[in-house]
């Protein structure tokens, strides 16, 4: 992973994102204007926009506690930088830690339960018109009892 973060570091110009398939991973890069770069290895489901922001909020928030004469020669024991595990953690689930992915899922469900809906509605609407010939025929029907009946009863008289 090293010499593949290493290589397509390398191989991105400043100011560029890209994401690269590499075995079963995708590794997102972002190379900045001032040459420092983000790597991030994550799996083929893991949102791309959502790498690449976590990527910028990291290289962001290092800018702004280590300075650049650092970077070059920095290492771990050299260079403090304990907000990673922070970051990983908030971003472990792309939808709580992206506001825009969350809003895309809430639609995407609600488009499930509208067309669920509709397709109730339309099955009502169905039965709703069953109902309605139904009762039409049972009016005719009792239409026609209603005529039988009286000629019946008019042969007959009650004293």
């Amino acid at each position: 992973m090293t010499f593949a973060s290493k290589t397509i570091v390398e191989r991105t110009q400043p100011s560029l994102r890209q994401s690269v398939k590499q075995d079963a991973y995708m590794c997102h890069v972002y190379v900045r204007a001032d040459n420092l770069a983000g790597v991030l290895i994550a799996d083929h489901e893991y949102p791309h926009r959502v790498a690449h922001t976590l990527i910028t909020k990291i290289l962001d928030d290092f800018t702004a506690k280590v300075s650049a004469d650092q970077w070059p020669n920095g290492t771990e024991a050299t260079i403090s930088f304990d907000v990673l595990p922070a970051f990983l953690a908030k971003y472990q689930n792309p939808v709580e830690a992206d506001p825009l992915t969350k809003m895309q899922n809430d639609l995407d469900e609600t488009t499930i339960i509208l067309k669920n809906t509709i397709g109730a509605v339309l099955e009502r609407g169905e039965k709703l018109d069953d109902m309605v010939s139904k009762s039409e025929k049972l009016s005719i029907q009792s239409k026609a009892f209603y005529k039988t009946a009286k000629k019946t009863n008019s042969c007959c008289s009650f004293t």
